[in-house]
């Protein structure tokens, strides 16, 4: 029964020996490529030098000791064969297979282990300090079941359940800080721990209910902490951070429907839309019965029913008699169910499924929220993880001092000094930026001032013209005069900010109702083409006001707009038009403008070709990202790619967007060369070729999105599709290309050395725009490197982690350093720089329009992009 685990743990042994890493972890610092890849990562060629130097404090913790023998076990876990038990089919879950462990290490602890604390990885690893009595041993486990069914007329599941659990001496660790698999089963015995009134998520830990903020809707806020040993430059580090999670309450399923509809049950019947937002809310969610006494039983919520109890029947008995969930509690439970006109909960399989009455369900404790947060509930969030940098700083020295006294690194030899970790930073400066003064016939150079400018006595450098646009109201409480005021101030910021838009719409302020918006945009886009036809003209752009930002409503405009009308457009929420503020206004302005064709600002070094490599040669910047659906959409759903590509040089202002669906979940982007259709790659580079005239001769690849575990697939798919869209054009064409892998999702974070100089330039105390490290906490041989290149009033930054995968440019670190940091304050929707690079964030904000495109219930279909809109930026 063993000897297939084996020959595969064999066969991925063998695979892991040819990685140079696979850290699947993304808070980890790995480069995930194979020795025998084609393409060879570049190693770092030097540190940052320019800008000022600093000192900083990171929150990493150098090891003072670690165990330098590892024994390394295989585990191989099945269901005990018994007539009436699980397939031996039937996959065994993460958390079963913990519990079957933790049963098997107690009860075996003093004989078979001899006296030790193995730590455990969920699956099929096992590490332990010292070797055990046994080479390979077999034990039976029996454990109690959790989840049981309901007996309506069918036979019961048993109450235990019987694993087969075969453990298997497999190989010798020693402490080699390169041995990836050495670093796994370091994290595998810090994540091992229980720790006191708290519960685990992945690796972070959260305190219990004592500890949680209302973030309204049945949640809550939770704080807790994240921890990874990961690679440096310092051999081992303990990467400790704060972690925030929204959870659901632990309370009566039928107070969560209360949260949840923001109403009161007995207010009235669940409709059908109330009926689809509660089941995918409760989706998965496991539940215990409170009507049985002291039994609290588990069951995991599948769906909702269409009927409430008093009306929802099946058969019961051998002679399968009709009953009612209302009939069968009152009779086997001397239950009578108060709110019998609500669907029940359906927990079990689609062939098998039971009933619970909402009323006797509640939520177990512990299970974090997977679906997408609302506005309001983001909001809420926000205020929890709002921390001041020193707050932070010493919650995570707080937290480091659990380490020492844990009883497992304490069994593996593993201590951490309660220190963060001293690293020496640069500030690199912030680029000049060109404007136009207010006559619009002079240059104006703007120094930004600690990541910020303004637009007070400034005009856009290339300002926008539209000559034909109109305005739909879809918010009803949005009078035609208060809609056609808000437009009147609209247009005349446009006007002053240096475009050039036409004071009169072609046809009045229209209301139309936004339960028929596809109706409504063709029929308004009718009329305005039945005046616009005659002239040759076409509509340049459209003003929408909406209600709010909730709801399908936005996502639906969007779609239909740039899918199949082919017209640019700006929403604007029915709030800004009651409180209209200049600031508001100059906001949309620069929105309106790029999606006109204009620029906002120019970096006055791209003008002066002085930009670090891609000054003298053309080049195209290109930002790729992939979103991708969220828990509760269910397989049919695809991710989507996105890639936008700059259409200016040496401006490199403007950008075009391509997006395009794939497999559900796949990161790797799996259009960028195409043999039948060219691809997105080529058809940026023809686009380029036609905006400037000029054939790029560097691609810098900007890619977000990527964890450590996927470097290695993601480059080797990618690059070659990239130089394959390059010899599509031409078999002698080979741009040199570089290739940026762009991580936000780490726990690396920097505090400055000395918080009264800091909070006396930046009163929010964090560090200052530009900051970046390369030192210290990076990765010990690639190139890489962490910039914090925006300002942040409120909580703590997150600096950006860059990692070079491949560079035919060569690059220096100072060169990709400044190149990456100056392009951050080129974004065009505001007057700030930006935590990440503007190609990755157009490239971020198009995956997520691109998922709008999506039609509920039509997932399976997808709309191609307007000819009209594909050459401007209409995702700003």
């Amino acid at each position: 029964m063993s000897c297939m685990p084996c020959l595969r743990a064999r066969a991925m042994r063998k695979k892991n020996r040819n990685l140079r890493s696979s850290g699947g972890d993304e808070g980890g610092i790995t480069s995930g490529l194979s020795s025998r890849h084609p393409f060879s990562i570049p190693k770092r060629n030097g540190f940052v030098s320019v800008g000022e130097s600093c000192i900083l404090k990171t929150n990493h913790f150098k090891p003072s000791t670690y165990c330098d023998n590892i024994y390394r076990y295989e585990v191989f876990m099945n269901y005990e064969f018994l007539s009436s038990g699980p397939s031996h089919a039937t996959a065994i879950s993460c958390g079963v297979k913990r519990a079957v462990m933790r049963k098997l290490c107690k009860m075996y602890r003093e004989s078979h282990l001899r006296g030790r604390r193995p730590a455990y990885d969920g699956r099929n690893r096992l590490y332990a300090s010292g070797p055990f009595s046994f080479e390979s041993e077999t034990f039976v486990i029996t454990l109690q079941n959790e989840e049981d069914s309901l007996d309506y007329g069918q036979t019961p599941q048993r109450p235990t359940t019987v694993f087969s659990v075969t453990i298997t001496y497999n190989a010798f660790l020693t402490g080699a800080i390169d041995s990836e698999e050495f670093i796994q089963a370091c994290n595998t015995v810090l994540c091992e721990s229980p720790i006191e009134g708290h519960f685990r998520v992945g690796r972070s830990f959260y305190r219990s209910s004592a500890m949680f903020h209302e973030l309204g809707g049945g949640l809550k806020g939770c704080c807790g902490f994240y921890r990874s040993i990961q690679r440096s430059q310092m051999g081992l580090s303990l990467n400790i951070d704060t972690s925030y999670k929204a959870f659901i309450k632990p309370q009566l399923v039928i107070d969560f429907v209360a949260e949840l509809l923001c109403r009161r049950i007995s207010d009235g019947p669940i409709n059908y839309i109330e009926r689809l937002k509660i089941a995918k809310a409760l989706h998965g969610i496991k539940v215990y019965v409170t009507h049985r006494g002291d039994v609290r039983k588990k069951y995991r919520i599948s769906g909702l029913s269409s009927e409430g109890a008093s009306k929802l029947s099946f058969p019961v008995g051998d002679h399968g008699t009709q009953k009612t969930v209302m009939q069968y509690f009152q009779e086997k439970h001397g239950y009578d169910i108060q709110h019998f006109v609500l669907p029940c909960l359906q927990v079990g399989n689609q062939q098998r499924p039971n009933y619970l009455p909402m009323e006797v369900c509640k939520i177990a404790e512990g299970q974090h929220y997977r679906e997408q947060l609302n506005e309001e509930q983001l909001s809420a969030l926000r205020e929890v993880t709002c921390q001041r940098p020193i707050e932070k700083e010493l919650a995570i020295l707080q937290t480091s001092k659990l380490y020492n006294a844990d009883p497992y690194t304490k069994e593996f030899g593993i201590t951490f000094y309660n220190k963060l970790t001293t690293v020496e930073g640069r500030v690199l400066p912030p680029p000049y930026l060109k404007f136009l003064d207010r006559t619009g016939k002079n240059d104006v150079l703007v120094l930004p001032k600690v990541g910020k400018w303004d637009m007070w006595c400034k005009k856009m450098v290339n300002g926008g013209v539209v000559n034909t646009w109109a305005c739909i109201n879809f918010a009803w409480e949005v009078t035609d005069a208060h809609a056609l005021n808000f437009c009147d101030e609209l247009v005349l910021m446009c006007n002053v900010s240096g475009m050039d838009l036409r004071p009169e719409p072609v046809l009045p302020v229209a209301a139309y109702d936004p339960k028929s918006v596809a109706r409504s945009l063709k029929k308004h886009h009718k009329r305005v083409m039945n005046i616009l036809g005659p002239r040759r003209q076409k509509l340049d752009l459209l003003i929408l006001i909406l209600p709010d930002n909730n709801g399908t409503l936005y996502g639906d405009i969007k779609r239909i707009l740039e899918t199949d009308i082919g017209v640019v457009s700006q929403c604007c929420l029915a709030k800004h038009v009651f409180m209209p503020k200049k600031q508001y206004f100059a906001n949309v302005a620069l929105k309106i403008n790029v999606k006109a064709g204009g620029r906002n600002t120019v970096l006055v070094s791209a003008l002066e070709r002085k930009l670090p490599r891609i000054g003298k040669i053309p080049t195209i910047i290109f930002g790729a990202d992939v979103s991708h659906p969220h828990p509760g959409e269910g397989c049919s759903s695809p991710s989507i790619a996105a890639v936008v590509a700059s259409q200016d040089w040496p401006e490199i202002t403007k950008y075009a967007g391509l997006v395009s669906p794939q497999t559900h979940r796949e990161e790797v982007i799996n259009n960028l060369f195409n043999e039948e259709t060219g691809g997105m790659i080529k058809e940026h580079l023809i686009s380029f070729r036609r905006a400037t005239g000029c054939i790029p001769g560097r691609i810098i690849f900007y890619r977000d999105g990527v964890s450590n575990g996927q470097l290695n697939q993601v480059l080797d798919v990618e690059l070659p599709a990239i130089k394959k869209a390059c010899a599509s054009l031409d078999p002698c064409y080979s741009p040199r290309v570089t290739f940026v892998v762009v991580q936000k999702r780490h726990h690396t974070r920097l505090f400055s050395d000395n918080y009264d100089v800091v909070s006396t330039i930046y009163g929010s105390g964090n560090v200052l725009p530009g900051t970046v490290i390369d030192k210290e906490v990076c990765h010990p041989t690639d190139f890489d490197f962490y910039l914090c290149s925006h300002a942040v009033t409120k909580g703590v930054s997150r600096p950006v982690r860059y990692h070079v995968l491949w560079d035919e440019n060569k690059f220096t670190a100072n060169a990709l350093q400044t190149l990456t940091n100056h392009l951050c304050y080129a974004y065009a929707r505001c007057t700030s720089s930006v935590s990440v690079v503007p190609p990755v964030y157009y490239a971020h904000l198009l995956a997520s329009r691109g998922r709008l495109y999506i039609k509920r219930g039509h997932e399976g279909s997808f709309p191609v992009l307007s000819e009209n809109v594909k050459g401007v930026m209409f995702f700003c």
